[in-house]
């Protein structure tokens, strides 16, 4: 796919360091998934999620999110104009094709279900009438680590498990630090960015992405990773059927981005560090010795990898 490494490629001249991070980007974004971007402030979260929306001709919103943040600043609202003597509906920044969600963690509760609806249907609902988001679209929302917040309200489960990813983008090497000062020394390159794909060619990639095959072996590795996720003895709650389809789509996609047709399970393998943790609950017992993501490192490698065969489709 020439028009994926084109986005890649301007994506990469203006987030250095962060390969692996457009390439889970361009997977969620194909797959029709959303990402949570975990990570301390100033690590080029915003730019990324508008280089994003710049590179394929979409509109961007953003929501900077606060505690006095309401339902409506989000889904919009309907009020009344004196001029025409009417209510009138505005829509709110939901209504876009990649809207930035900042500190989504440091929303009300009420405010953070505003987004369940539109993430899972791609629709939301105001006063009564139900709006479609124009398609493509996609969620990236930011937290900082909670540790070191006050004034934050921790996602629930439900949200979590709306994300395709979460993404730790931690902090640049010396190296990339010393890149990022050479080329915003004088320019920001941003500004030079171009869109690389058109919001049809996305759309017709993403009908694509169904079309990729999986065979039997392939599906019964990541069914193997999916259970040992919920039987495991330190894990109260496991990965959902909603992260089991979002993981299989994810290889799908993994699968295009990649150039080919079919599933590997080396796909599967990738994938899961970003799509396991954040839906799984340890017991108390667990979560006092081990993190979600020791687990899921632990199950990667208790279960078997299947030989690698190619699908003829």
């Amino acid at each position: 796919m020439g028009e994926l490494n084109k986005v890649k490629g301007a994506l990469n001249q203006v987030i250095f360091g962060k390969e692996e991070v457009v390439d889970l980007l361009l997977v969620a974004l194909l797959a029709q998934g959303h990402v949570l971007l975990e990570s301390v402030p100033g690590t080029g979260k915003t730019k990324l999620a508008k280089s994003f929306a710049k590179v394929m001709k979409g509109k961007f919103s953003r929501v900077q999110f606060t505690p006095d943040v309401l339902p409506s600043d989000v889904t919009g609202i309907r009020y009344f104009n004196p001029k025409t003597q009417e209510f009138e509906l505005r829509t709110g920044p939901v209504v876009t094709n990649v809207l930035l969600a900042d500190e989504i963690n440091r929303a009300t509760p009420k405010t953070q279900s505003s987004l369940l609806e539109v993430m899972e249907e791609y629709q939301t609902t105001v006063d009564g009438e139900t709006i479609k988001v124009p398609s493509p679209f996609i969620v990236i929302a930011t937290q900082n680590p909670v540790e070191s917040n006050y004034g934050t309200f921790p996602l629930p489960e439900a949200q979590l498990d709306r994300f395709l990813f979460k993404i730790d983008l931690g902090y640049p090497s010396i190296e990339e630090d010393k890149k990022i000062l050479t080329t915003y020394r004088t320019s920001d390159p941003y500004d030079k960015l171009e869109a690389s794909l058109t919001l049809e060619e996305i759309k017709s990639i993403q009908e694509e992405v169904k079309n990729v095959t999986i065979s039997e072996v392939v599906l019964d590795y990541l069914l193997n990773l999916v259970h040992h996720s919920r039987n495991h003895h330190e894990v109260e709650l496991g990965v959902s059927p909603r992260g089991m389809l979002s993981l299989m789509r994810a290889a799908q996609a993994r699968a295009i981005i990649h150039e080919r047709d079919f599933v590997t399970p080396e796909d599967i393998k990738v994938l899961v560090p970003y799509t396991f943790p954040h839906r799984m609950i340890l017991t108390m017992d667990g979560a006092i010795k081990k993190t979600p993501e020791k687990i899921v490192s632990e199950i990667l490698s208790e279960i078997e990898v299947p030989v690698e065969l190619k699908v003829e489709s």
